[in-house]
């Protein structure tokens, strides 16, 4: 028997119609409000073994106006909204301070469940930045120290030699300090959609949207 072929193992990957199962959302099962619910969910992820369960899609508006997309990783959510990391002078931290619009994912496959995370992100305390820095991994200070994120460079061995360099810097240090440049954003929401799939696409999409008050109401969406 001979292997298919990659064009018939591509057409079979997008006629694939999976049954997302009888898992459902009831609006009787939600929390009060969108950060308890998505901590709920969250952590169930991580209890079923989702890879990189906080892990996000997160769409920015560049300053040209062009949308952008990548991968990030959540650090931290509260009542306050949801955390991350990265250098400012990124292409995402450079989208995020000219225009705060953004939306998110997370995207759990093997859940057959998405969250779907609309707001603005402003940066965070810088008590925060620092506290969550002095937190990583030596390697991951000096990184940060080390990349000018998103700028073009020669080659590895220069990405590498910065390495050397900024750990020599340190190396007598007994805390390496934050750089100015790197810090955190906070999404602010003003809109959660939790997405369920069911059987035959009928899907539940339950969605909290913060009122003027500050309260949240809920929606059920149409599949």
């Amino acid at each position: 028997m001979t292997d298919p072929s990659p064009d018939s193992a591509l057409e079979n990957a997008l006629r694939t119609h999976t049954d997302y199962g009888v898992e459902k959302l009831d609006e009787a099962d939600l929390a009060g409000d969108p950060f308890a619910q998505f901590t709920a969910w969250l952590a169930e992820a991580a209890e079923r073994e989702v890879y990189e369960p906080n892990a996000m899609v997160l769409g920015t508006i560049d300053p040209d106006g062009a949308p952008s997309i990548r991968t990030v990783l959540l650090r931290g959510v509260d009542d306050r909204g949801f955390a991350f990391y990265t250098d400012y002078t990124s292409r995402k931290g450079r989208a995020l301070l000219a225009n705060p619009a953004v939306s998110a994912v997370f995207p759990w496959y093997t859940l057959h469940r998405q969250v779907i995370v609309f707001g603005e992100a402003h940066p965070v305390e810088a008590d925060d930045s620092d506290a969550y820095f002095a937190a990583r991994p030596r390697g991951a200070q000096v990184a940060a120290w080390s990349s000018d994120q998103s700028q073009a460079i020669a080659s590895r061995d220069a990405l590498e030699q910065k390495v050397r360099d900024a750990d020599a810097r340190f190396a007598d240090a007994p805390e390496i300090p934050r750089p100015e440049r790197w810090g955190g954003f906070r999404i602010v929401p003003r809109r959660v959609e939790f997405w369920q799939g069911r059987t035959s696409r009928l899907h539940d999409r339950l969605v909290f949207t913060r009122q003027g008050d500050g309260a949240w109401t809920v929606e059920r969406l149409q599949p």
